[in-house]
């Protein structure tokens, strides 16, 4: 062997300064870097093995142990579990928040500024702040991240999911992602929002045409109308458990709208009514009750048209506006407070036409309130776009005929809360049939659970003959 005549220094100390670099048989690795132990002759593995030292291997990868981190059914159930926590928080902001908009909104009315479009137009166009308020608490909630990349996974959020709305599918193919939503979302806007504010006009105008207790009946028998749109728009199956709830809560309505009312007319004495009575005077007074129902019959008419377009405007809102089933709760909350906001920016922008209208025909003079009023209109205000926000969140997590009827406990809670201010409790009528809503209302909870979990557990059946499928695909190709 020739004499190494480089400094110790250099010298290998393992004897390959010679050694070929392309492997040889009986020879160490060279070149790149293996596993060790990939290949089981390998002088290196037999060293390890020799020397007691464990042998690592290589990583296996499978599609059921890399590409999933826990079970498909307990992903589910916690998905599902995340959603309804989400909703039953938003019904109680919803509620409490309705709530203190009828006691604020009566008291402004009640108080010299009965300006029923003006006030409208006010609440539904405070609904353009919901995206700001959202806004700002998600930038709280990350202000850890750049505002540059804040704002561009904000903005990509909304897009993908207002593609999402359009399509109505969680997978968006490649040549629709480049397209842009915004005409689809004006166009849904416009229609929803057209649809949200004659259903919201018609109960102002019907309020002095037609009494308290039919403005109440009839309005309410949304939540009929709401489950009717259902089944033909969003395709849910008639269900007799469904129906009946809807039934019942509908009949609490009647009661609290009907059960104290008392006919003004009295019995009819034994002697004719006309005795001393002069003629003409008979006339005008039939003439007038005859007036009055006409007038009555159209109050009812307006208001039954106002119920039938709010159950729409909730079915439309839910088919045309919400991310399909499957979309995580938090996406479809955000973009439930967006599109609220595209709703007050639509009326904002293009429904004050009307009020100069209003203005100069006489029939609603304009006038700005003052001093307290002022201050209760604010907080009416602020309180109806936070309800708007909470509602419109509600029917994108769960469904429309649960949120109508949802919607409905808050005739019982007005009762209860004008008794803790006025200190005159509720009539027996009142409590009664707020008790058939709240019925009506577990009994629909209960129902939307089942089907929940009649969903998940076809989920899961599906999820499983997938697996199968693949496992059984797999087999194959190790027996080829």
């Amino acid at each position: 062997m020739e004499e190494d005549y480089r400094p110790p220094m250099l010298r290998h100390a393992d004897g390959r300064s010679a050694a070929p670099l392309l492997y040889a048989e009986g020879t160490p690795d060279r070149g790149r870097m293996s596993y060790i132990g990939s290949r089981r002759g390998s002088p290196q593995a037999a060293l390890l093995s020799a020397t007691g030292a464990e042998t690592p291997t290589r990583p296996t990868f499978s599609r059921r142990s890399t590409m999933r981190s826990r079970s498909p059914p307990a992903h589910a159930r916690m998905a599902a579990r995340k959603k309804y926590m989400y909703a039953a928080f938003f019904l109680v902001v919803s509620l409490v928040s309705f709530t203190v908009q009828t006691m604020l909104g009566a008291w402004v009315q009640r108080n010299g500024w009965d300006k029923a479009y003006c006030m409208l137009y006010l609440t539904h166009g405070s609904w353009a702040l919901l995206w700001p308020v959202q806004l700002a608490v998600l930038r709280f909630q990350k202000r850890d991240v750049p505002w540059p990349a804040f704002w561009r996974r904000h903005v990509s959020l909304v897009r993908s999911t207002a593609q999402m709305v359009e399509r109505q599918d969680l997978d968006i193919p490649r040549p629709y992602q480049s397209l842009s939503p915004v005409p689809y979302m004006l166009r849904t806007t416009a229609f929803i929002t057209s649809a949200l504010t004659v259903a919201g006009l018609s109960w102002y105008v019907a309020v002095n045409m037609t009494t308290p207790s039919d403005l109440t009946a009839i309005y309410n028998c949304s939540a009929f109308f709401a489950y009717a749109f259902s089944v033909p728009i969003l395709k849910e199956k008639l269900r007799a458990d469904k129906s009946i709830a809807v039934l019942i809560a509908i009949a609490g309505v009647m009661v609290v709208a009907y059960g104290d009312t008392r006919s003004s007319s009295s019995p009819p004495p034994s002697s004719s009514p006309l005795d001393g009575v002069d003629a003409a005077i008979e006339a005008a007074i039939l003439q007038e009750e005859a007036l009055a129902a006409g007038k009555r019959f159209m109050g009812n008419v307006i208001i039954g048209l106002g119920s039938v377009l709010y159950g729409l405007y909730e079915v439309i809102y839910k088919r045309y506006a919400c991310p399909p089933d499957g979309c995580s709760p938090g996406r479809g909350m955000i973009f439930a407070n967006t599109f609220g906001s595209m709703i007050g920016c639509f009326t904002l922008s293009v429904l004050w036409v009307p009020i100069p209208l209003l203005h100069w025909l006489g029939l609603e003079t304009f006038a700005l309130p003052t001093g307290k009023v002022a201050w209760y209109l604010f907080l009416s205000v602020v309180m109806n776009a936070t309800f708007a926000g909470s509602f419109l969140v509600l029917i994108s997590l769960t469904s429309p005929v649960l949120t109508s009827v949802a919607s409905l406990l808050t005739i019982f809670i007005v009762a209860v809360a004008d008794w803790l201010v006025s200190g005159e409790p509720p009539a027996a009528a009142a409590m009664a049939g707020g008790c058939m809503i709240i019925v009506a209302f577990l009994m629909l909870s209960w129902s939307t659970w089942r089907e929940m979990a009649e969903e998940e557990r076809r989920r899961e059946v599906d999820i499983a003959s997938d697996d199968d499928d693949d496992e059984s695909g797999e087999s194959d190709k190790d027996d080829v």
